[in-house]
């Protein structure tokens, strides 16, 4: 039998969270078209009869610009000396860019371990201006060892990236049961559904603004009762995070309900309210407070 750790790193918005929703066909991590979107790692498992493939999806990486952007790439860092195999996702239909590069430079210069190099959204480029692209990637990179051409929205070459995964995932015994997909608990899935609800609807620099945080989770047999706090920084952020006449606040709750019933199969009672934290994501106390702290 095979077990590993795979780490998936990449700049921003490169597609992580959607290839491993892909690989493991069930949405757990959100997944939307705005950077930051991963704020925490987040361990998905996938198990076969002879293998047992545990992947760390890691918050984008960038030059961070304030106390949360420096937790986000310690998160991604940290994921990285720990993992049997490295997953550096890289967006092919454009060429290496100066975040693709600070990353090689700054967290896979003293990798030890097998770094495979995922060429992500081949379908919205075409086969001629990819191959130009993929020159710019070597060329910043040569040190890979393996190059996989994928679509993490189409699920193309899934299998021949997790095959390329098992040729260099260690010996080893699973680490977790063959029914066990996430080690996230409800809590934390809720405080994510409602963040993605957040991201959808919202511009500008409100998705990066805003925390979440559960107040109270009360399962009983019929229905899961919740309520959660919504952070931003400024009042006029919190007049748009909740609409005219409480409009948008209301889309968010629906919409996070729905998938939540989903995810639990029963009813659920969602409780939003919404709170300002000034300049919450330069302080230590409130990043601690909301979650965004480190833990090995």
């Amino acid at each position: 039998m095979k077990c590993g750790f795979i780490a998936i790193i990449g700049r921003p918005n490169v597609g992580k969270s959607t290839l491993l929703n892909q690989i493991l066909e069930q949405k757990i991590v959100i997944a939307t078209n705005k950077a930051q979107t991963t704020r925490k790692r987040i361990k998905g498992i996938y198990t076969t009869d002879d293998a047992q493939l545990i992947f760390v999806d890691t918050p984008g990486i960038h030059k961070p610009l304030n106390k949360l952007g420096e937790f986000l790439l310690d998160e991604a860092k940290v994921s990285v000396p720990d993992a049997d195999v490295v997953l550096f996702l890289t967006d092919v239909s454009t060429p290496a860019g100066k975040g693709d590069k600070w990353i090689v430079e700054n967290v896979l210069k003293n990798v030890s371990v097998p770094v495979i190099m995922v060429l992500n959204k081949t379908d919205k480029a075409s086969p001629k201006k990819i191959d130009e692209n993929i020159l710019s990637y070597k060329e910043l990179y040569p040190d890979f060892t393996k190059v996989v051409r994928i679509s993490a929205k189409t699920g193309k070459n899934k299998s021949k990236l997790v095959d390329a995964i098992l040729e260099y995932l260690p010996e080893g015994a699973f680490l977790y049961p063959d029914d066990v997909v996430t080690e996230e608990n409800m809590r934390d899935i809720t405080e994510e559904i409602i963040r993605e609800k957040i991201l959808i609807h919202t511009s500008d620099e409100i998705p990066h603004s805003v925390a979440v945080k559960i107040d109270e989770y009360k399962e009983d047999t019929d229905i899961d009762r919740i309520r959660a706090t919504i952070f931003c920084e400024t009042k006029s952020q919190k007049g748009i995070l909740i609409g005219k006449g409480g409009s948008l606040l209301k889309v968010i709750g629906t919409e996070a309900r729905q998938d939540l019933e989903k995810i639990v199969e029963k009813k659920v009672f969602l409780g939003l309210q919404v709170k300002v934290e000034k300049d919450w994501r330069k302080k230590d106390n409130a990043l601690k407070s909301f979650g965004y702290v480190q833990e090995r």
